[in-house]
């Protein structure tokens, strides 16, 4: 034990340091999964992936720039679900024009039925 002078306090430093590499570790992992996942990168779902509070994010700054960095590589990008929203919009448009197609060859083949039937009530009227 140390004296008043000089308190023993490496094992509080060592369990702070531990806690702290911890914590970096979360968010790191937190980040990769949301960039993985193609997740939207901002203080809420870090801290809500990582288990973290934001005021530990927003007052490290070396956490804080690199979310910062991170959300504004991707505001020019756009979201999962606008990107879902372009697709099904696509689909629709594909759908719809292969429905005219099948309409349209359904018709046609209507028709040429149609006339079919008017020369075969022909031919038997006339065996009649």
């Amino acid at each position: 034990m140390g004296n008043a002078k000089d308190p023993n306090t490496g094992g509080l430093k060592a369990y702070a340091r531990n806690k702290k590499d911890a914590t970096i570790k979360k968010v790191d992992a937190a980040i990769q999964k949301l960039i993985k996942e193609k997740g939207r990168i901002n203080f809420n779902s870090v801290s809500m992936e990582s288990g973290v509070s934001k005021a530990y994010l927003y007052n490290h700054s070396d956490v804080r720039e690199r979310i910062e960095t991170l959300r504004k590589q991707q505001d020019g990008l756009p979201s999962p679900k606008q990107v879902k929203r372009e697709m099904t919009e696509a689909s629709k448009d594909v759908l719809i024009a292969t429905k005219n197609k099948r309409i349209k060859a359904l018709e046609e083949e209507n028709k040429r039925l149609k006339s079919e039937l008017a020369i075969l009530r022909g031919k038997l009227y006339d065996r009649a």
